[in-house]
C-alpha cells in the first residue's frame, strides 16, 4: 500500500537532519564500528518510493554531490552519520544460543523525514563487528536481492514490514556453499530493535540496562503505555497484539518467513529479517519452506503458535521489570484474542464477506481443506474467486477448474453461493473489494530466482521491473500478466536456507 508522497525536502546530504537516539543508550548497548567499503560498487537497485518518504530528490544516487555510492556500500559516510553495531541475545530453533548481536550490520542513525517522523538506517553486510562471532560479516547478491525484494514487496501488500533502500554490488568474492559476491542492502525502518535486545541484558542479569531500553521503547514507541498501571506488563501486551495482526497478515497471504528466533521478532511487530522466506504456491499448511529446518519448527501452519513462543520468551525477559507472573501471563493473552479475530476478518475480507456471522469460519476451514487437498494454488485461486459468479447455473469455470475434485468444489460454491446472497451486494462491488485484499502478483521464489541469475550476470533490470509490478501487486497490470501465471515446474527444485 503505497501512501501519498511528501515533496522532496532535502537539498544535500549535509542538510539532512540525523539523531543518534538508541546510541544514547550508552556503550552496554552497542558498539562503535566502521563500516568496511565494497570494492569498486555499482547499484544494482533502489527505491524510489522509500527515497520520495524520506523526502529526497529522485537522483539521489546518481548525483555527484550526494557521494550516495560511496556511502552505502560501506565507504564515507555522510555527515551525521554515526555507525554501531547492537548487541543482543536470544533463541534459535527453541534453543537459547546466548549473545548474537548485529554480526553484518550497521545502524547508521535515524533520519528525519518530510512527515515528522523518523527512521533508521542500517547497512546489511558492511563487513565484521564484534558480533559477527565466526563469520566474515559480509552479505552476498543473492540474499541481498532476496531482502530488498521481499521488503518492499510486503510493503506492497500493506504488511508491517522494515523497507529496503537500495542494494549495492561488487565481484569482492565471498564464501558460502560456493564462491559467491559481495553485496550490501540499506535497511529502513523505525526501529530494529528485537525480543533478543531484552533477553540479552535480562539473560545477564543487567536489570538497570534492561530497564532503560524498555523504557526508551516506550517513550519513542508506546507512548501510551507510560499512563497504565504496570507499564511493562503495558508494553508487552501491545507487543502481542502487534505480534498477532502480523502474524495475521502473513497466513492471510501465505508467505512463510522460515526462521522466527527470537532475535527475528521485531518490538514493533514488524517482518524482519528476510533469509529463508517464501510464498505459498500450492497450497500446504505444512509447507517448511527453510531447508535447514530438519524438524519442521517453522512450517507456515507453525508461524502464530510460534510467535505466541516467542513472545513468551519476551515475557520471561520482561518479569524483572513487570513484577508478577500472572501479570505478564495475563497480557500474554491479548494475543490469544487478537490473532484469530484479526485472522478470521482478513479471511472473510478475503471471501468477500462484509458481515461476520457463525457459519463463515466453516466455510473458509473448508476452503483451505479442499485447496490443501487437491494443491490448488494459493495466490491465484483466492485472486479468481473474486469472479465467482452468484448467477444460477454459472460454473465458474476459471475456479473450479483448479481443483481435481469437482464435485466437492461444487458442494463448497453452492454453500458459498447462499452465503454471499446474505451479503446483498453485486457480484462486480464484491470483486473490487477483494482484488484490494487478493494480490494477484506476490514474490514467488522462482520470479526470485530469474532475478538473481541475471543480476550476478550483470543485468539488472529484471530486479527493477520486479520491483514495479511488486510495489502495486492489487493492480491488473496487464503488460506484466507473465509474472502473476503458475510457477514452473523447474521451481519445485528451489531450495532455500539459513545462507539465504
Amino acid at each position: 500500500m503505497n501512501l501519498p508522497q511528501e515533496p522532496c525536502t532535502w537539498a544535500s546530504p549535509a542538510s539532512l537532519s540525523w539523531t543518534q537516539g538508541y546510541a544514547a543508550l550508552g556503550e552496554d548497548f552497542h558498539t562503535r564500528v566502521a563500516a568496511q567499503a565494497l570494492p569498486s560498487p555499482f547499484w544494482v537497485a533502489t527505491s524510489a518510493g522509500l527515497a520520495r518518504e524520506l523526502g529526497w530528490p529522485e537522483d539521489w544516487a546518481t548525483r555527484s554531490d550526494w557521494g550516495s555510492l560511496a556511502c552505502f556500500s560501506g565507504g564515507t559516510p555522510w555527515p551525521g552519520m554515526d555507525p554501531i553495531a547492537t548487541v543482543y541475545s536470544g533463541h534459535q530453533f527453541g534453543v537459547w544460543a546466548g549473545q548474537l548481536g548485529d554480526g553484518r550490520a550497521l545502524l547508521l542513525g535515524e533520519v528525519a523525514t518530510p512527515a515528522g517522523t523518523s527512521l533508521e538506517l542500517q547497512l546489511k553486510g558492511s563487513g565484521r563487528t564484534p558480533y559477527s562471532r565466526m563469520g566474515d560479516g559480509r552479505a552476498v547478491l543473492r540474499s541481498s536481492i532476496r531482502e530488498f525484494l521481499c521488503s518492499e514487496a510486503l510493503h506492497g501488500l500493506g504488511i508491517p514490514t522494515t523497507r529496503a533502500l537500495a542494494v549495492v554490488g561488487s565481484d569482492l568474492p565471498v564464501r558460502r556453499e560456493t564462491v559467491e559476491t559481495g553485496a550490501v542492502v540499506t535497511r529502513v525502518a523505525p526501529s530494529f530493535v528485537r525480543f533478543g535486545h531484552f533477553e540479552h541484558f535480562a539473560h545477564h542479569d543487567m536489570p538497570e540496562q534492561l530497564r532503560s531500553l524498555a523504557d526508551y521503547v516506550i517513550e519513542r514507541y508506546y507512548p501510551a503505555c507510560r499512563d497504565a498501571a504496570n507499564p511493562y506488563a503495558a508494553l508487552l501486551e501491545q507487543v502481542s497484539v502487534r505480534t498477532a495482526e502480523l502474524m495475521a497478515a502473513w497466513q492471510a497471504v501465505g508467505f512463510c518467513h522460515g526462521v522466527m528466533n527470537t532475535d527475528n521478532m521485531s518490538i514493533l511487530g514488524l517482518t524482519i529479517d528476510y533469509g529463508p522466506f517464501g510464498f505459498l504456491d500450492a497450497f500446504d499448511p505444512g509447507h517448511i519452506c527453510n531447508h535447514s529446518d530438519h524438524q519442521g519448527r517453522y512450517a507456515y501452519n507453525r508461524q502464530p503458535h510460534i510467535a505466541l513462543w516467542n513472545l513468551h520468551a519476551l515475557a520471561q525477559a520482561l518479569l524483572p521489570l513487570i513484577g508478577e507472573t500472572d501479570d505478564a501471563l495475563q497480557a500474554l493473552e491479548s494475543y490469544k484474542t487478537a490473532f484469530p479475530q484479526a485472522l478470521e476478518a482478513r479471511m472473510r475480507a478475503k471471501l468477500g464477506l462484509q458481515q461476520a456471522l457463525p457459519q463463515d469460519r466453516q466455510l473458509t476451514d473448508e476452503l483451505l481443506r479442499l485447496m490443501a487437498q487437491d494443491r490448488v494454488d494459493f495466490t491465484i485461486t483466492f485472486r479468481r474467486l473474486g469472479r465467482f459468479s452468484t448467477r444460477a447455473g454459472a460454473d465458474n469455470t476459471a475456479v473450479r477448474d483448479l481443483f481435481l475434485d469437482h464435485a466437492a468444489f461444487d458442494a463448497w460454491a453452492a454453500r458459498y453461493r447462499e452465503r454471499l446472497a446474505q451479503e446483498g451486494c453485486s457480484d462486480p462491488e464484491r470483486r473490487a473489494r477483494m482484488d484490494l485484499v487478493n494480490p494477484k502478483y506476490v514474490l514467488r521464489n522462482h520470479l526470485l530466482e530469474v532475478a538473481i541469475r541475471r543480476s550476478a550476470a550483470g543485468e539488472h533490470d529484471e530486479v527493477k521491473r520486479l520491483l514495479e509490478v511488486l510495489e502495486r501487486p492489487y493492480d491488473e497490470q496487464p503488460e506484466h500478466e507473465a509474472y502473476a501465471g503458475f510457477p514452473p515446474d523447474w521451481a519445485t527444485s528451489i531450495e532455500v536456507s539459513c545462507s539465504s
